[in-house]
């Protein structure tokens, strides 16, 4: 595995898929993005680690879109600019990722055979929490329609 570091575009796959991206026109950027993620989502087989490690860097293209962050190791990343990404992308991502981390995943083994292992599931678990928030523990959904975090507000009468 050609792995320098932790992060999603610190090794040889991820670099390739960054420069496969910067070589495609604008318009299919997003295509190669969805079909990286769709092939480690929708995988029902043992998971190799290259789809894999392609997933996490599509992943991560995604998460950086949504949140504003800027990725990890910018040097290795896509040099061209990421189109617009639809919102449909961040469900898609999630998936990838909990199928790279899943068993049958060839990464997920390498990872785990290895002294940064515990590192990079951090890594993995800092983008999907990105991706798919979790409300903060106080969050409460409203009572009814026109309450807020639990508190009843006036409600005009019924006619």
């Amino acid at each position: 595995m050609g792995t320098w570091d932790t992060h999603p575009f610190d090794n040889d796959t991820a670099a390739d898929f960054a420069n496969d991206l910067d070589d495609a026109d604008m318009l299919e950027r997003e295509t190669l993005i969805r079909r990286a993620l769709m092939r480690a989502a929708d995988s029902k087989d043992y998971l190799e680690a290259p789809e894999a490690e392609e997933a996490v860097a599509a992943a991560a293209l995604v998460a950086a879109q949504c949140s504003g962050i800027e990725l990890a190791s910018p040097s290795y990343g896509p040099e061209e600019p990421i189109p617009t990404l639809p919102a449909d992308l961040r469900s898609l991502a999630v998936k990838s990722l909990d199928r790279v981390l899943a068993d049958e995943s060839e990464l997920a083994e390498l990872w785990k055979e290895s002294e940064g292992g515990r590192a990079w599931e951090r890594s993995i678990g800092q983008l999907r929490q990105l991706l798919d928030p979790v409300p903060p523990a106080n969050f409460q959904l409203p009572e009814r329609p026109g309450s807020i975090q639990g508190q009843k507000t006036p409600q005009a009468p019924f006619r």
